[in-house]
């Protein structure tokens, strides 16, 4: 699975790997990457079915869109990274911690959860195989952002929207349906990489109480809550997110 990808930044800093949320690309990170890829080799990608991506044909696993990862990572020649995921992207890092913890240096997961509800993402798969992504864009929206944000930077949410949009009905369903067949909690405890949760206040995909109960399940694990900030939290509050996760991460290998 080759995935679409870019990579930037200094050859010789730490790898850190952006995962995006469902229904968008790697430019969903576009606020942060400029900061971020002065400190790091930044390495953003599209899941499959997203973006520049193969569409291969659903249902996916979190498991798949994980080894779709590693996959790339080995072409690249990258053995250790950190990884910062959003949503669909947040478990695909809960799943690389467990699975491959010594890969993995820090680790960030915002706005996500091990577990969602299943008849929700099946149901919107469904939808979306039958009718297009854009029969479920609207509420998407209402998610993403909070009304406030949603009033004052329409550029913004039109930009997000046609990122929606242009995502393959085939893709979009079997990421649906990756979520749906998620269930992480009983990974958590074994994630040793040092790990910072971010949530929105105002996430109603992604309820701050998930937040919590990722954060109480991995050792040592610390929570940031934003507001105002819903579902696309990096995109509302960019710099806040921005400078959460360069604290977070040091910016040397081996400390």
């Amino acid at each position: 699975m080759g995935l679409h990808h870019l990579m930037e930044g200094p050859e010789d800093a730490p790898v850190l790997v952006f995962s995006n949320s469902l229904g968008t690309t790697l430019e969903m990170w576009r606020e942060q990457a400029p900061a971020l890829r002065e400190r790091f080799r930044l390495l953003r990608y599209d899941h499959r079915g997203h973006g520049g991506s193969p569409v291969p044909p659903g249902p996916y696993t979190i498991e798949d869109l994980g080894r779709d990862v590693m996959a790339l990572l080995e072409r690249l020649g990258v053995e250790r990274f950190s990884f910062c995921g959003l949503s669909i992207g947040g478990m695909v890092g809960m799943w690389l911690a467990s699975e491959a913890p010594e890969r993995i240096d820090r680790l960030v997961l915002c706005c996500t959860s091990a577990r969602f509800n299943p008849d929700a993402y099946e149901s919107r798969a469904r939808t979306v195989r039958q009718h297009g992504v854009t029969k479920v864009a609207d509420a998407v929206l209402e998610r993403w952002f909070t009304p406030a944000f949603r009033e004052s930077r329409p550029e913004v949410v039109e930009w997000a929207g046609q990122m929606l949009r242009d995502t393959p009905p085939e893709g979009y369903a079997g990421c649906c349906e990756a979520i749906s067949a998620a269930d992480l909690p009983g990974t958590l405890g074994g994630i040793r990489a040092p790990t910072l949760v971010i949530a929105g206040a105002e996430d109603s995909a992604a309820p701050p109480v998930r937040s919590e109960f990722i954060c109480a399940s991995v050792p040592d694990a610390r929570l940031i809550v934003l507001s105002p900030a819903a579902h696309l939290a990096n995109v509302e509050q960019p710099e806040p997110v921005t400078r959460a996760i360069l604290d977070h991460l040091p910016s040397e290998e081996g400390q």
